[in-house]
């Protein structure tokens, strides 16, 4: 209500000025507010994910300290130990066997490189040790001692680190010493501690021998001792002798866990084998284990592996969410004291202890298990652990002295790992970090899981301190590319970018994401003839009108700066956004430069990353001015005497950035997005520098039911399909609507300058032009580089409507994909080699997915002949037959008929299909029914699709409702998957674009070329006369030598220069071009003198608006001396070209009076009091703002006659007597408040603002001859002859023969090879057995089921597992990046001290969820 409220208040402020304050609301143009319930979830999930840790770790070693008290021969169950011992074993291979699976899969489906001998010896030696030491400690010494002393030795392990901290890693940072000096001691008063609890209890327990545990005490120090070598990475990170060979660890670390696992568990199997022979163990023992004690056993040891496993991972995720602290470091810290706790209530509460001062309870509590028969296994467990404390002096109360040296023990223990991992608790990282930037090693140490996490968490070693905690900052070009779009979809990019404006702020101040940001916008085909006129067409009209209404949305106020170039290629319009970043429209003129996508791509990559990078490295080059005439001059110097237009202020930022952290954005003309989705893009590249793109979410937008129909299927290529090229190897295509690029991976060798080919082949326009951003992918992959998806980042973007713009669209996409998929598959082999992303595992799974897509028709085709099998109950070999009719008609009907006219016949027979594949889903319901069982080929295969997809949204919770588009998507198949298969192999010709095309381009298209067609009709003849291109070189041509043969030389001269621009233009000689130059310098030199002779007769007022604001300074005085200041401060060699004066095109004055509009009396008032408001907008000028804007109003209604009504612009006389007035008055205002020097200049500042007008300029010499050797080389119009087009036409036709003989033979054999093995019957057919839903099997009723299609099944179903694993790890990961993404939405206040909206907690690192924890 609030926000109506708010919405009629603004109307009706506007109602005041003009009688048209109607305008548009763009969804989405409100601000972002920071979601309540989204804070309160993320720390929600710090706590869940805090109490999973604690409660994990908990029972990984509790459950550990009870197998190794089970292993004692000492034990309840002494005749068992042999068996709980090879558990004890078994749960210290787990790590080393996970670690072989996974450092195995990235083999398979990664790469991985071999280390030196050297470097693998030495790394082999220290996992050998480790594991020697664990298994030492583990089945040598905790068997034998009591389950406390057990406990408190796990927090010994930090011996080594500590002393490698001290020695190597603090040496530069000397009061932290006393923090591993503490520790080390303590360690060792640990270990005196522990011998002197042993030697008291050996002097009160006369009679019996202590030598064993003296022996067990002795190998848990060496053990432990040897354990803590673990870490040893840790600390000599900050060794330079060891920075190399640490350095190829990280590169081989695959391959050394590879073999180090493989070690480590062989030591553990043979430090087993020698104890258990040393013991007197007996090997037939295993053959047979009581049931009771194999139960226990495994249950046991299961419990701790899982138990230990879900703590690491937990741990891993509490980091990565930034809970380092409370979900974190404090479950695993507390993990000793929590079990110490649970053992003592646990025996408490199970015996009713009393402790009795005479000590007689002791000796009464402990003989009960003198002669132990209990069988239950929960009461054996806490028997157990009641028998081990009794070894301890804690029950006797007689002698205090033992209770007090050992819980001195255990404290120092644990004291001695906190000093150890002070560091822990201080510990900062990036927003989304990688695990091995978290941990030094990949897995845990099973016996001590608390310990080792926190052993485990990466020092920031202190030279590398500062460049780990800062994130880098970014530069992104957000690049848009628009054919055709209308003006809602001109609204969507528009507010998107707005948006990102907001969100970023002002571009001078620090923004806690870090990254500056600059928005282009390429139209395609923005200018059309009228009236032998060149102007920009409606769309340009349209994009401007969407500019200037959405400014006044997100402001209140008309585009404050807008600059109108004339360039090589067209036209440009820059405009300053409300927060002060850039918008730069480049309009493309199709007879100037080359249409199309991917020739905008390309014009924007060698614009951005090639010129403008190479402007970043010669910031020497960047154009300056000396004196602030324009209120947008952006500062260079301390002192404010050198000045930069705001649109060279990027180049200027871009000289701190590199091209690894340059990136530039592909938009579509209608996508719609918000920041956090850039973001969490940007997050991608910033965390993994082999990644070359990254692409979200693409959500299509419409209505009807083609939009329906393509809902669902982008949901399940972005479900399934991507989510498993992500986790397996490599996205192969990141869309172009909503993709982000690394700059350095687009500049890579054989990326970009591949891009620019131009076909000429028709494979060529196939793979290169129908599908340019799976081209681009697929480039980038086989240089080496990753492409990565975030489910998290969604982005919205129109789909076609209608069934034949579909049809068209996925003509075009079909052979792209299928076209680049196979050159990625065909250079397999070293794309595995240079991509570490890219296996041959990866390589054969494509296969596996493309040979399951090229059979798409045929099993389409054979599910069709089952529903009519089953529901005419025909033969299936006639269903087979007659289901294979209609497609062959139709590929018929391709071949002989116009696009047009298939499109029309495949949307029919789309609908039949629809009716028939609702028959199939009947019939296979029906089957179920009859056969009284689902447990059938399609029965399965129907439920389990049911099952995976019904799950798949359920973890997909903001787009379940898309399953409704499921049915419309299961009916359509046929039509998606056979009809529209055939349509884009046949029509494979067809290069045209097919999508967004108006009927005046096919118009233009048909005359391209021609200069002159006339028809001539005289009595019976009819005479066409027409003059193409070619025919007017030659004329040329022959025109120009006829000249030169029949004039004297001077006059020869003359001619030619009035022939060479024709000439140049036909490009039939490219040495043309400086004489061409040459003579309109002469001419505009001649004009310039003309109108400088004039200038002197006319008043100052009298001279062009535009020019008089671009030159005018805040008053009125000082005008000339601004003027000829700015002169003087331009660039030597680019100062005559700059203050020459060309004539305007005829397209620039339509767009430039667009924005005049600005100048409106009615906008002028409102502009001034935003522009007022904006700069006094801190609190303590709220009195101030007030009175000035009232009194500013007052003056510009008294200043401006009656005859100009609100929507009329007052001439220039009028304007500028209005400026000197407002001046005046402000001036007066700022007086009579006392700050004039403070504001004065800021004040002066939004009044110009006010009256500027939109400026015409045009480009630096140097980026004007850089467009043109851009298009000359790469980008010139093609203009293909009619016998090339022929040959090329040719071409086409004969790919298309081939690939469709190819794709449909393999069709049509698939459909033979079923017909003819149903032909021949039950003899080969395989026979299931018939399962009732019960479970029972139905003996002697089989279901018989042709091989080829039950493998097909099989193998089609093992496709879909594999992909449903992959997008529960990819969901999984995804989660966790919003979680850890603290930039969703942004909270707005405003400073105290300064006129400027900043954003909260602008440190550059998240911040910490653990102060609530």
């Amino acid at each position: 209500m609030d926000l109506l409220k708010n919405r009629v208040k603004d109307r009706e402020s506007r109602h005041k000025d003009t009688w048209d304050p109607f305008q548009l609301n763009p969804v989405g143009a409100e601000k972002e507010n920071k979601k309540q319930c989204f804070v309160f979830a993320q720390y929600l999930v710090a706590v869940v994910i805090g109490l999973f840790v604690l409660v994990s770790a908990f029972f990984s070693k509790a459950s550990f300290l009870i197998l190794t008290t089970l292993a004692s021969q000492q034990s309840l169950k002494k005749a068992d130990w042999p068996f709980h011992l090879l558990m004890v074993a078994c749960a210290l291979v787990v790590p080393n066997v996970l670690i072989f699976l996974k450092s195995l899969w990235k083999c398979l489906f990664k790469s991985f490189s071999t280390p030196r001998m050297k470097t693998l010896a030495l790394v082999c030696l220290v996992e050998m040790l480790v594991s020697l030491g664990s298994a030492l400690v583990a089945l040598v010494a905790m068997p034998q001692l009591d389950i406390l002393t057990n406990l408190f030795l796990s927090g010994s392990v930090c011996f080594f680190s500590a002393i490698f901290q001290a020695t190597i890693h603090l040496k530069l940072q000397n009061w932290k010493i006393i923090f591993p000096i503490c520790s080390s001691v303590l360690v060792a008063i640990g270990y005196m501690f522990m011998g002197m609890d042993y030697f008291i209890r050996s002097s009160t327990d006369i009679g019996k021998s202590y030598t064993d545990k003296f022996i067990a005490i002795a190998f848990a120090i060496f053990g432990t001792v040897l354990v803590s070598l673990n870490w040893w990475e840790n600390a000599f990170r900050a060794s330079e002798r060891m920075k190399n060979t640490l350095a190829e660890m990280e590169k081989s670390r695959n391959f050394i866990y590879l073999i180090s696992s493989i070690l480590r568990t062989v030591v553990v199997g043979g430090v087993f084998v020698i104890c258990f022979i040393l013991n007197g163990g007996d090997w037939p023992y295993f053959q047979n284990v009581p049931n009771d004690v194999m139960e226990l056993g495994i249950g046991i040891f299961v419990l701790q592996a899982v138990s230990s496993a879900v703590c690491h991972w937990f741990g891993v995720v509490a980091c990565k969410i930034h809970a380092v602290k409370g979900s974190f470091a404090l479950p695993t810290v507390f993990t000793t004291p929590a079990i110490l706790t649970a053992f003592s209530v646990a025996v408490t509460l199970d015996y009713g202890l009393v402790f009795v001062g005479d000590g007689i309870s002791k000796k009464l509590f402990c003989s009960q298990f003198l002669h132990y028969e209990s069988m239950n296994s929960t009461k054996l467990v806490l028997d157990q652990v009641a028998k081990s404390i009794c070894q301890t002096p804690v029950l006797d109360t007689t002698e205090p002295w033992g209770t007090a040296v050992l819980g001195l023990e255990g404290f120092c223990l644990w004291m001695a790992l906190l000093c150890c991992t002070y560091y822990i608790w201080n510990l900062k990282l990036h927003k989304i970090e990688r695990t091995s930037k978290i941990f030094v090693r990949r897995m845990y140490e099973a016996a001590f899981v608390d310990q080792s996490m926190l052993l485990n968490t990466r020092m920031k070693i202190p030279n590398e301190l500062k460049s780990e905690e800062d994130v880098e900052n970014c530069f992104i070009y957000l690049c848009a590319t628009m054919w055709h779009e209308t003006y809602d979809e001109m609204l969507k990019i528009l507010t998107s970018m707005f948006r990102l404006d907001r969100y970023r702020g002002d571009p001078y101040e620090e923004h806690k994401d870090n990254f500056e940001f600059e928005c282009h916008i390429y139209v395609d085909d923005a200018f059309w003839n009228t009236d032998e006129v060149r102007l920009t067409n409606t769309y340009v009209n349209d994009l401007i009108n969407v500019i200037i209404e959405v400014y006044r949305v997100f402001t209140n106020k008309e585009p404050d700066e807008v600059t109108i170039f004339e360039t090589p290629y067209g036209g440009r319009i820059s405009c300053v956004l409300p927060e002060g970043n850039m918008l730069h429209i480049h309009l493309k003129d199709k007879q100037l430069i080359r249409n199309k996508k991917r020739w905008s791509q390309i014009m924007y990559m060698y614009y951005l990353l090639g010129w403008k990078g190479y402007l970043s490295k010669r910031p020497h080059s960047l154009r300056t001015i000396s004196n602030p005439c324009r209120a947008s001059l952006v500062s260079l110097s301390m002192n404010d005497n050198i000045f930069i237009l705001p649109q060279n202020e990027s180049d200027n930022k871009r000289k701190y950035v590199t091209d690894e952290n340059t990136y530039i954005m592909a938009l579509d003309g209608d996508t719609d997005f918000h920041p956090s989705a850039l973001i969490l893009l940007v997050d991608r590249l910033r965390m993994y520098q082999n990644v070359g793109a990254a692409c979200g979410r693409i959500h299509p937008t419409g209505m009807g039911p083609m939009v329906w129909y393509q809902k669902f299927e982008y949901a399940v290529g972005h479900w399934l399909q991507k989510t498993a090229e992500h986790v397996f190897g490599s996205v192969l295509c990141s869309p172009g609507c909503f993709s982000l690029f690394r700059g350095s991976a687009l500049m890579d060798d054989s990326v970009v300058k591949r891009y620019t080919t131009t076909a000429t082949k028709a494979g060529e326009y196939v793979q290169y032009d129908q599908g340019e951003d799976r081209w681009l992918c697929t480039l980038l992959l086989q240089q080496g580089w990753r492409v990565e998806y975030n489910a998290a980042s969604d982005a919205y973007t129109n789909a076609p409507q209608e069934f034949k713009e579909f049809y068209n669209q996925r003509r075009r996409w079909g052979p792209s994909t299928l076209a680049n998929t196979l050159d990625l598959l065909h250079s397999g082999k070293e794309t595995s080699r240079k991509n570490s992303s890219i296996s041959m595992l990866y390589i054969l799974y494509q296969m596996l997915t493309v040979g399951s897509s090229i059979l798409g028709p045929a099993s389409v085709c054979l599910m069709i002949a089952g529903a009519f099998s089953f529901v005419f109950n025909w033969n299936p070999n006639f269903a087979i037959m007659l289901a294979t009719i209609p497609p062959v008609v139709y590929v018929i009907i391709c071949y002989t008929t116009s696009p047009d006219f298939q499109v029309m016949i495949a949307s029919i027979m789309s609908v039949l299909y629809a009716f028939l594949m609702t028959a199939t889903f009947l019939s296979i319901i029906g089957q179920m029914i009859k056969e009284e069982t689902f447990i059938t080929p399609s029965g399965l295969f129907l439920v389990s699709m049911s099952i995976l997809y019904l799950t798949t949204a359920l973890l997909h919770p903001q787009e379940f409702t898309l399953l409704i588009y499921g049915l419309m998507y299961v009916i359509c198949i046929p039509s998606g998957y056979l009809l529209l298969t055939i349509y884009s192999l046949v029509n494979m010709h067809v290069v045209s674009w097919g999508t967004r095309e108006t009927s005046r381009d096919k118009e233009e298209e048909k005359t391209v070329g021609v200069l002159c067609k006339r028809d001539c009709s005289l009595c019976c003849w009819d005479i066409k006369i027409e003059v193409n291109q070619e025919t007017k070189n030659a004329v040329l041509q022959q025109l120009q030598k006829s000249i030169q043969q029949s004039q004297p030389h001077s006059s020869k001269n003359q001619q030619q220069s009035e022939l060479q621009p024709l000439l140049s233009e036909s490009n039939t000689a490219d040495d043309l071009e400086e004489a061409v130059e040459e003579k309109k310098k002469e001419k505009e030199k001649g004009k310039k003198e003309r109108q400088k002779s004039n200038h002197h007769g006319k008043g100052r007022r009298e001279q062009d608006m535009d020019v008089d604001q671009d030159r005018e300074s805040f008053g009125s005085d000082d005008d000339t001396s601004c003027k000829e200041e700015e002169d003087r401060s331009l660039n030597d060699d680019e100062s005559q070209s700059e203050l020459e004066t060309q004539p305007e095109s005829p397209w620039v004055g339509p767009v430039k009076r667009e924005f005049l509009k600005k100048l409106t009396t009615a906008n002028m008032k409102r502009n001034l009091e935003e522009q007022i408001k904006q700069v006094l907008k801190d609190k303590k000028y709220e009195d101030l703002c007030i009175d000035m804007v009232g009194m500013l109003n007052e003056t510009l209604f008294n200043e401006i006659p009656e005859k100009f009504g609100p929507e009329d612009i007052p001439d220039e006389i009028t304007l500028e007597e209005l400026r000197n007035s407002l001046l005046a008055t402000a001036k007066r205002v700022l007086q009579m408040n006392g700050v004039e020097g403070k504001l004065d200049r800021k004040v002066k500042n939004a009044i110009k603002k006010t009256l500027m007008a939109p400026q015409v300029d045009k480009l630096p010499h140097d980026e004007n001859d850089f467009w043109k050797k851009l298009i000359k080389r790469y980008l010139f119009p093609l203009n293909d002859d009619k016998v090339n087009k022929e040959q090329v036409k040719k071409e086409l036709i004969s790919l298309r023969n081939k690939a469709t003989f190819l794709y449909f033979i393999v069709n049509v054999l698939w459909v033979v090879a079923t017909f003819f093995l149903q032909a021949i019957g039950e003899d080969i057919s395989i026979k299931i057995p018939k399962i009732f839903p019960n479970g029972t099997i139905a003996y002697g009723e089989y279901l018989n089921v042709e091989p080829i299609g039950f493998m097909f099944l099989l193998s089609f179903a093992f496709l879909l597992l594999i992909q449903f694993m992959a997008m529960l790890y990819h969901r999984v990961y995804t989660l966790i990046h919003v979680v850890s993404y603290r930039s969703s939405e942004k909270s707005y206040k405003e400073k105290d001290d300064d006129d400027s909206l900043i954003y909260e907690n602008q440190d550059p690192l998240p911040i910490q969820m653990d102060v609530i924890l």
